[in-house]
């Protein structure tokens, strides 16, 4: 087996089996390793945190948009004040750069004010409204009629919170495998077999304990996955989010949300900085049937149109193809929002298997909140 610390196929059995090395499962992994067990994540690709972990808006989001008493909105303000205090510690780069939720005309300020009434609900307690001349003080480049500022919006750099999570995981005795991807679950007397090919090769090994921490594949780990009723799998639906970065200095010091758009899957177009201050806008939304990451030039005029609602001063030729990632969503075109889908033996009655499905957006936010369910379910 293809491991970054010397693993082999001579291991026959260990305490955990983590698949999966995005922001869940590494951070499970640094939740569960300590000295004198045994614990191995296997990642399919060359890379850890290749998919869904690494391509977003690198967002720490303040818990507003998701349905009071659901997991999302629970383990959104969990996990913030984890990950605040987890960048602080480990010297993740981070900033608390606030977000400002823009209503662009009248129309718009009953539902601002139904998303502060929600945000309240949710236990978001540090809204402050903002008028119109406010607004253009603080952006005098974008067009509002009001807004809510959100001083607890930050930004992170998530490559560097993946390896911070690796490395303290690895600290404690944990092993990485990386191209090495889990094809089978059976369970045993005292544990789950694992198969699936490393670097080409088949493997076979005993963990007392899985976490399917696969994202985007795992739902497809769960078909595979052996005495796991049919009605505990899950449809998962790819829902593609592009975004265009934008050449040139940032007219804009907070990140710019416009009002989430009716009948879709995502909060609109919105404009986000990176900690270098590149700015970029997105993501649409798309559902897909396959895994594809491509940004296509003749998305340029959309979301120029979509942008120029609150960024009047917007100059097309700036906006550039940047990237996409895909959500793994559980809910289709036009259903309701689904919940985070946190599976545990409790639910499926199968011992020592944790599956975690539906992990979108606030997911990276919330990866922390989330690794310590997972270990109190284990």
């Amino acid at each position: 087996m293809n491991s970054t610390s010397g693993a082999s196929q001579s291991i026959d059995c260990i305490d955990t089996l983590i698949v999966g090395a995005g922001a869940l499962g590494l951070a499970c992994a640094a939740r569960l390793a300590r000295g004198g067990q045994s614990l191995m994540i296997v990642e399919a690709e060359r890379q850890i945190g290749s998919h869904t972990s690494s391509r977003n808006s690198e967002v720490i989001h303040a818990g507003l948009y998701y349905p009071p008493g659901s997991l999302k909105a629970e383990l959104c303000l969990e996990g913030r004040e984890r990950l605040y205090r987890w960048c602080a510690t480990h010297r993740v780069p981070h900033r608390r750069i606030g977000k400002l939720l823009v209503a662009v005309e009248d129309a718009e300020r009953e539902r601002l004010a139904g998303l502060e009434a929600n945000a309240r609900a949710c236990g978001v307690t540090d809204l402050e409204p903002v008028d119109g001349q406010r607004l253009q003080a603080l952006e005098p480049a974008v067009r509002g009629v009001a807004a809510l500022l959100s001083p607890n919006t930050g930004i992170i750099d998530s490559h560097q919170y993946l390896q911070s999570l690796l490395a303290h995981a690895q600290s404690q005795g944990a092993e990485l495998a990386l191209d090495t991807r889990v094809t089978h679950l059976e369970p045993a007397a005292d544990g789950w077999f694992a198969e699936g090919l490393s670097a080409g090769e088949p493997f076979t090994l005993k963990a007392r304990q899985v976490i399917n921490a696969g994202g985007l594949f795992a739902v497809r780990l769960a078909e595979r996955t052996e005495g796991l009723a049919a009605r505990h799998v899950p449809r998962l639906h790819l829902c593609q989010g592009r975004y265009f970065s934008y050449t040139g200095r940032s007219p804009f010091g907070h990140l710019i949300y416009p009002m989430p758009e009716a009948n879709t899957a995502g909060l609109g177009v919105h404009a986000t900085l990176d900690l270098a201050g590149q700015l970029r806008f997105g993501p649409d939304v798309r559902y897909l049937d396959v895994i594809d990451y491509r940004v296509d030039e003749v998305l340029r005029e959309p979301f120029a149109q979509a942008i120029g609602r609150y960024f009047p001063g917007l100059d097309p030729a700036r906006l550039a193809p940047g990237y996409s990632g895909i959500r793994p969503k559980l809910s289709g075109p036009g259903e309701p929002a689904a919940d985070f889908l946190i599976q545990t033996p409790a639910t499926h009655g199968l011992p020592g298997l944790v599956n975690l499905f539906g992990i979108e957006s606030p997911g990276l936010t919330a990866s922390l909140a989330i690794a310590e369910r997972v270990a109190q379910a284990l």
